[in-house]
């Protein structure tokens, strides 16, 4: 199955999960999540660090300099109070969006 290169309204989504699941540095978040969708989704470093900032920006992502597992500094993220009721938000507006979508195709000709 190909891999498929993400929406920047989904990339934020998934960020915003992935935070959720606890602190992460940007090259660790692409790749759980690249993990968790079976190989099927996959980030690139140019889409990933604009969003990053675009979401700390609005507040809704924190960053701090940390050590990685290799011991390179890294810059390590996590979701904030505002981004965790985004995450909320933006989940429900997803389950609606998805949903209307699997109609539309389950639909007769």
């Amino acid at each position: 199955m190909a891999k498929l290169d993400l929406l920047q309204g989904t990339l934020d989504l998934l960020i915003l999960k992935t935070l959720a699941l606890g602190p992460q540095h940007g090259w660790g978040m692409a790749q759980r999540i690249q993990q968790i969708s079976d190989n099927v989704l996959r980030v690139n470093q140019g889409s990933l660090y604009p969003a990053l900032q675009r979401l700390e920006t609005a507040g809704w992502i924190d960053a701090e300099w940390g050590a990685s597992d290799n011991n390179r500094q890294a810059k390590f993220y996590r979701l904030t109070r505002a981004g965790a009721r985004q995450l909320k938000d933006e989940t429900a507006q997803w389950d609606r969006m998805t949903g209307a979508v699997a109609k539309i195709l389950a639909s007769e000709a």
